[in-house]
């Protein structure tokens, strides 16, 4: 078997593809990448599918030796990429060879990078996904995240064409967040008041903030009811709990749940979000729903536009 083998997995380093869609109805949520933009220009500038199988990099710390000749690329957080102890570029296709080794350092902006390789890892699925969900125990290489020793298999790649993302393109994780919402049917369990409080009120992601969820720390919000019957949760849906500070719930959500609900995060400020540390401060802001579907238009049209530079 080629590939890589894992000298030091990092605090965190998951295997993901694009994510595990179609499963609530036997109770699995959906896991994938929790930057979806960046997790998808790590593919893109690989020529890869855009569900070719990547990691996930919290933080940072994970070295690997190479075991074949193929090209990877870094995307994301900003955590240093050495290869052969020699610092290359983000954002930036690489030339590997066997024995080479790879270190990935630890992130200065940003919570999270995305390594992908060519042709994607080939990694077996799982419930139709290679996503990793350690909650659930599936996905990956055996449910869990990656160890040292690990070998994660890889196809070796003749010389192919392969691209950088200019700078001018690349997402600023160190700017000011305003997180946008659209909220629900259960808004009428807040109150006019409630609700100004939330939309106007500077929050903290705190310390407990995971895949699961972004737990969040500001003025407290009290909805009319304590809970409801539970139901199915949607990704960016944001829980007000008894002690009325919000969760964001993200990727490895639960796929039901009891709380009042303020509203939904749309995707792609879900994906700021989980790129911001423990202490940083956002606040929200309600869009409409037709908003939204404009934003992500507008979204995918600039992703398709953006052309990369050829290598």
């Amino acid at each position: 078997m080629s590939g890589f083998k894992v000298l030091q997995p990092g605090l965190l380093t998951l295997i993901q593809d694009a994510g595990r869609i179609g499963q609530h109805r036997i109770g699995l949520t959906t896991g994938g990448p929790l930057d979806s933009n960046a997790f998808a220009w790590a593919n893109r500038l690989l020529n890869n599918d855009s569900n070719a199988t990547a990691l996930e990099i919290s933080i940072g710390g994970l070295v690997m030796e190479a075991q074949c000749d193929t090209y990877i690329v870094l995307t994301g957080a900003s955590m240093p990429l050495k290869i052969n102890g020699t610092e290359q570029e983000g954002w930036c296709a690489h030339k590997v060879q066997a024995g080479d080794r790879i270190d990935i350092g630890f992130s200065s902006a940003g919570a999270r990078a995305y390594l992908a390789v060519s042709g994607g890892f080939t990694v077996a699925k799982s419930f139709t996904s290679t996503a990793t969900v350690t909650r659930e125990g599936i996905g990956g290489l055996n449910g869990e995240k990656l160890q040292q020793g690990d070998i994660l298999p890889a196809e070796p790649a003749a010389d192919q064409q392969v691209y950088r993302l200019p700078e001018a393109f690349r997402p600023d994780y160190t700017a000011a967040v305003s997180l946008r919402v659209i909220t629900g049917y259960q808004q009428d369990a807040f109150s006019d008041v409630q609700k100004r409080l939330f939309f106007s009120s500077e929050y903290k992601v705190t310390d407990r903030a995971d895949r699961m969820g972004y737990r969040l720390e500001g003025p407290q919000i009290t909805p009319s009811i304590d809970g409801i019957l539970s139901e199915g949760i949607c990704h960016g849906a944001i829980q007000v709990p008894a002690d009325g500070q919000p969760i964001v719930l993200l990727n490895d959500r639960q796929t039901i749940g009891g709380y009042p609900k303020i509203g939904s995060m749309i995707a792609m400020d879900t994906a700021r979000l989980t790129q911001l540390l423990p202490g940083s401060a956002v606040s929200f802001e309600e869009i409409s729903i037709d908003a939204a579907h404009n934003l992500r238009c507008l979204e995918q049209a600039r992703f398709a536009r953006t052309e990369p530079e050829a290598l």
